[in-house]
């Protein structure tokens, strides 16, 4: 599989490209590695990936290989969507009413609560005749304006029957009712619900919901935010997880009646509704066959807001999420669209996966591509036959539609005076809704913070993809000499640090004593190498500190700092792709954060220390001046590959950062304890923590349960640079 943290390649980015995110820095001192103008050859100065990139799947080579690999993508998914760990599934409350009789199949009106007060709202088609237990089937509508209630017009009808698209006047005018339908007089009963700002579903606009363009001021605040805000992000809160819980929901609602048979549940939509089938699919080991239509693609991965959030495809995409499936049944369609390729690129290596995991009938793709965006009665009929094969529901294959009397879409409606629509896109309930999702996840993260396994399973999991991975997969590290002096007492050594693995340059210098002690200390600081030395350029006292007790120490350039970027300046924001939407899913669903990226960039320090021919007996990580979080953050991953850490916070938390380009966003960053869980998940490893540790908080507990609490120490009130030193230099 291709490495996790690069982009595709495209082309190196001119320094000009972020004249518009840099803004003047400190005076720095210290030695150049690299030409005075010159950057590193580092991958990620390429430009970012966004949902027009190419996301190819690599089937594994085995199945142990792809059960591993499976896990960590459906866990990618979970956390993305707010949905780890799953949140509490209050009541219900469903009605049912406005039952419709027509002959072989009957239309109800319903709406219930996926949250109290968030109300889901759609239509139940059920058989008349039914002996037993039934299959079901939940049918995500994608973007067509008011989906459920809409039908063609005369103009697009005309064209549809003409190309083949639509079999009957009456019928044809909607998709929705007609797939509906067909699979009711098939002997399923089938759940058709509204997306969000859709037809009765409007408590989050259609605006906001599809259409978010701009961040709003009012609504980012570090309490009682709103969607799309730092906020949200920071605690993994989107439309598209909330769209995703409702989905979760709809099953939840489905399995409530009598008549359904819990082990024939099937899932079906098309655009952004095959994005839902596909996740849903992904996550819920109740789906048992799944048919996402004209979505699944190595190429445009879906445009919407409502089908991104922050962290989804950071190494993925869309064929991935649906090999998920495997090796339950699963259909697919394309078209004159983004999926146009499939049966080229995608659809192949489903197939391999499929009979590497001994069911390679049970994937199929019926090709439309001299059909237009679509879920037309040809796409409908291999869904039915699809289905009727796989639930052995006993019609003549192909299955074909037969006309139907649609329902006037006034009788579709849930709300009426009997049944009064909640207040439709109300900024108020906006925030009431995320602050009950965050109060609850709070409650449940709690509960998982009560014993060190849980704790370990929940937000240890949780950490692991927000930093995706740890020591592991720091890969091959190099080192280059570029300069060397003899000083008194010590040697200054300036390089390059190469991970070539992941193509990745750091500038960095050694200052290695010449009575070395065995011990390395890595010395970071917001403004990279240049923090080991005074404005004149001669070392630090807190450096000479480390140096006069025999220890070596390395400073280096984390990304975008020191010869990242044009002399004397530092990054102010963090780069975007070019989408003029301001919303963070399409910049961080897709690529790493530069925090993510700096904790890396830690990890593959250390990678090269240990194993460098003249090995460490011990290594020290040093944070200061900003660069505390990342020290924290990659103490967390690397474990015992660390063996002493200094942590200076500066009561920083992820939760309080006001825009998604600070370079210290993080999505997901407050979600999970924030930087108290970091430093916990460090331990057992020995610490010293500056204004953080307390006798009730966290990492004091992680400690503790531990049986190793004096091994966390928190710093006294002054100069934490030369507390760290003294801490470092310690036997």
């Amino acid at each position: 599989m291709p490495p996790r943290f690069l982009p595709r390649p495209v082309c190196i980015l001119a320094i000009g490209f972020f004249a518009a995110v840099l803004t003047e820095a400190l005076d720095a001192a210290g030695p150049r590695v690299l030409p005075a103008g010159q950057v590193p050859a580092d991958r990620r100065l390429e430009p970012l990936k966004d949902l027009d990139g190419y996301f190819p799947f690599d089937p594994p080579t085995s199945r142990e290989a792809w059960a591993q690999r499976s896990q960590q993508v459906r866990q990618r998914i979970l956390v993305s969507q707010g949905l780890w760990p799953m949140p509490t599934r209050t009541p219900l409350n469903p009605v049912v009413w406005g039952r419709i009789d027509r002959g072989e199949y009957t239309v109800e009106r319903v709406h219930f609560e996926s949250r109290p007060g968030f109300f889901v709202t759609g239509n139940l088609y059920r058989p008349k005749k039914v002996n037993g237990k039934v299959p079901a089937v939940l049918f995500a509508h994608g973007h067509w304006t008011n989906a459920r209630l809409s039908e063609s017009g005369d103009a697009e009808l005309r064209r549809e029957l003409a190309d083949g698209e639509e079999r009957f006047e009456e019928g044809g005018r909607s998709r929705f009712q007609s797939l509906c339908v067909q699979a009711a007089r098939m002997g399923c009963v089938v759940w058709q619900w509204d997306m969000l700002g859709n037809a009765d579903s409007q408590q989050i606009s259609m605006e906001l919901a599809h259409g978010f363009s701009k961040q709003r001021p009012e609504m980012n605040t570090v309490s009682d935010w709103g969607l799309y805000s730092p906020q949200a992000e920071a605690h993994l809160q989107s439309v598209m997880g909330l769209q995703t819980w409702n989905s979760v929901r709809s099953l939840d609602f489905l399995l409530t009646l009598p008549e359904v048979d819990p082990e024939r549940i099937a899932i079906t939509g098309a655009s952004g509704g095959g994005t839902q089938t596909m996740l849903l699919a992904a996550i819920d080991p109740r789906v048992a066959l799944s048919f996402p239509a004209v979505m699944v693609s190595t190429a445009m991965q879906g445009g919407c807001t409502c089908e991104n959030a922050s962290l989804l495809r950071v190494g993925t995409g869309n064929v991935e999420f649906a090999a998920l499936f495997a090796p339950k049944p699963m259909g697919m369609t394309c078209a004159n669209d983004w999926t146009k390729e499939m049966s080229a690129k995608g659809f192949p290596e489903l197939k391999q996966l499929y009979t590497q995991l001994g069911a390679p009938d049970n994937v199929m793709l019926r090709r439309g591509e001299h059909f237009p965006h679509n879920y037309n009665a040809v796409s409908r009929s291999a869904f039915y036959t699809w289905l009727n094969h796989h639930f052995h529901l006993g019609a003549v294959e192909p299955v074909i539609e037969r006309d139907y009397q649609r329902v006037p879409l006034a009788d579709l409606s849930v709300w009426d005076a009997q049944h009064p629509a909640p207040k439709a896109a109300d900024p108020d309930f906006e925030r009431h809704l995320l602050a009950g999702l965050h109060a609850d996840s709070e409650q449940l993260l709690a509960k998982a913070s009560a014993d060190e396994k849980t704790f370990r399973e929940i937000q240890g999991a949780a950490w692991n993809i927000l930093l995706d991975g740890g020591l592991a997969d720091a890969g091959e590290v190099t080192w280059e000499m570029k300069d060397k002096e003899d000083q008194a007492g010590w040697i200054r050594m300036a390089g390059l640090l190469r991970n070539r693995t992941y193509q990745e340059e750091l500038p960095a210098v050694f200052l290695y004593p010449k009575k070395w002690n065995g011990r390395t200390t890595l010395w970071l600081t917001g403004e990279g190498k240049s923090g080991l030395f005074t404005a004149d350029g001669s070392v630090r006292p807190e450096i000479r500190t480390l140096l006069d007790a025999g220890t070596t120490v390395l400073g280096m350039d984390l990304l975008y700092q020191g010869e990242f970027l044009a002399e004397g300046l530092s990054l102010r924001e963090t780069p975007k792709v070019r989408n003029p939407r301001e919303a963070a899913a399409y910049t961080f669903g897709y690529n790493h954060a530069v925090f993510v990226h700096r904790v890396h960039d830690v990890l593959s320090a250390v990678k090269y220390i240990r194993g460098h021919e003249r090995k460490s007996s011990r290594i020290d990580v040093v944070g200061v001046g900003g660069a505390g979080p990342v020290v924290a953050a990659a103490r967390a991953q690397a474990g015992a590959g660390i063996d002493r850490a200094a942590v200076e916070t500066g009561g920083f938390r992820f939760g309080k950062l006001l825009s998604f380009r600070d370079p210290d966003f993080l999505p997901g960053g407050a979600k999970y304890g924030d930087l108290p869980a970091l430093l916990a998940l460090g331990a057992p490893g020995s610490a010293l923590v500056s204004d953080e540790a307390s006798a009730r908080d966290l990492p004091t507990m992680e400690y503790a349960r531990l049986g190793v609490k004096e091994r966390l120490r928190t710093a006294n009130a002054g100069d934490f640079r030369a507390q760290a030193a003294a801490y470092s230099a310690e036997p």
